[in-house]
């Protein structure tokens, strides 16, 4: 933010919308476990790849969702938050020259994961207003050369949320071709319409899938770092090697803690689902009131929205735009596109915020009038 817009507004009038971390407290009972942990001996280095109790915890999760059993100990890879995870996974799963299918808009850090694995990435469009792809750009996707292809769902920036039919045919893909799926599902507790379905549990990807999930949106604790890893015990070799050369290992009583919060009852994720389905439906009939063109995303915590009533042809523009005059801040869409081109005419707001926050942003866009 510039000093002229902190002179005007002052940093406490400042709208994040930019950063998708909660501005509201864990639930205690996480915070309770982490101090217990913190006085209660877990101080020193975990086992690298994750301390038992959470591989454990972990392990109980996905056997009970995918009805079929998760070894904790030759299946389940701790690391330090889900961007870690997928940096060791492509770096153990991926060699240099192999393809990887990347769809875009994208999670910043998979086009460079791919780079400083050494694969070439092979770029597939998602394309609003309802982010689905072309089957046949897909299928033309894969070659004699992939290795991998990164799903990540519920979406990161757009909200989509792959339907069965959609993940079906990635599957069918994969088996065709060889080539393993990649999935980030860290936003999995986060699904307003539709079903999370885990790649994992699709026929002939159960030896071919290395799912990534982790605490930091699930528990609103996006500071601690908490990510881990599920894939078959060839894959998972591979990973930890890659995870103890890359950070050693995740915060230990941080890990504890996590432990406690995946026994939480059904309970604690319903009031979750409620509340972002609150936030949700806030900030989209707010920016769709400011002029935005939006429609309610099915997962996650963002809204990808169009800026063409505004006469912006300039994402990048646009958003500074918005932080100079009206001290809101968000994150211009060509950062999630191979060619910046594709996300001009959008940018992200983030809504994982009090309702305070979000009417107090939304009163400060209705400053800013459409052309």
């Amino acid at each position: 933010m510039t000093r002229l817009n902190l002179a005007l507004h002052g940093p406490d009038k400042a709208v994040n919308f930019a950063q998708g971390f909660p501005d509201f407290d864990p639930d205690p009972r996480i915070l309770d476990a982490a101090a217990k942990a913190l006085r209660g001996g877990f101080n020193q280095y975990a086992t690298t790849w994750g301390a038992p109790s959470l591989r454990q915890a972990v392990a109980r999760k996905y056997t009970e969702a995918w009805g079929r059993t998760v070894d904790a100990d030759a299946q389940v890879t701790v690391s330090c938050g889900a961007t870690e995870a997928m940096i060791a996974a492509m770096l153990a799963a991926v060699d240099p020259g192999d393809e990887v299918i990347v769809f875009e808009p994208f999670y910043e850090n998979y086009g460079p994961d791919c780079v400083i694995s050494g694969a070439v990435p092979r770029y597939v469009t998602l394309r609003p207003p309802d982010w689905s792809f072309d089957p046949d750009q897909l299928r033309a996707a894969f070659t004699p050369r992939t290795r991998a292809i990164i799903v990540n769902t519920p979406h990161n920036p757009s909200g989509k949320v792959y339907s069965r039919e959609e993940l079906a045919l990635i599957a069918s893909l994969c088996v065709e071709h060889d080539a393993i799926a990649i999935t980030d599902e860290i936003y999995e507790h986060l699904v307003y319409r539709g079903n999370h379905i885990n790649m994992a549990t699709l026929p002939g990807m159960a030896e071919r899938t290395i799912t990534i999930s982790g605490a930091s949106k699930t528990y609103s604790v996006t500071g601690w770092r908490i990510g881990w890893l599920i894939a078959p015990p060839s894959l998972t070799t591979g990973i930890r090697k890659v995870h103890d050369f890359l950070t050693v290992g995740a915060a230990h009583p941080l890990q504890v803690a996590i432990a406690q919060a995946l026994e939480l009852p059904p309970s604690f994720y319903v009031e979750l689902l409620g509340d972002y389905q609150e936030r949700r439906d806030a900030i989209v009939s707010g920016l769709s009131e400011c002029g935005f063109e939006v429609a309610a995303p099915d997962g996650a915590y963002y809204v990808m929205a169009g800026i063409s009533a505004f006469g912006a042809e300039d994402d990048v523009a646009f958003a500074r735009r918005l932080i100079e005059e009206v001290a809101v801040a968000t994150v211009p869409a060509s950062s999630f596109y191979h060619d910046p081109e594709l996300g001009r005419g959008h940018i992200r707001f983030s809504f994982p915020k009090k309702i305070e926050t979000i009417e107090r942003g939304l009163e400060a866009l209705r400053r800013i009038k459409p052309a």
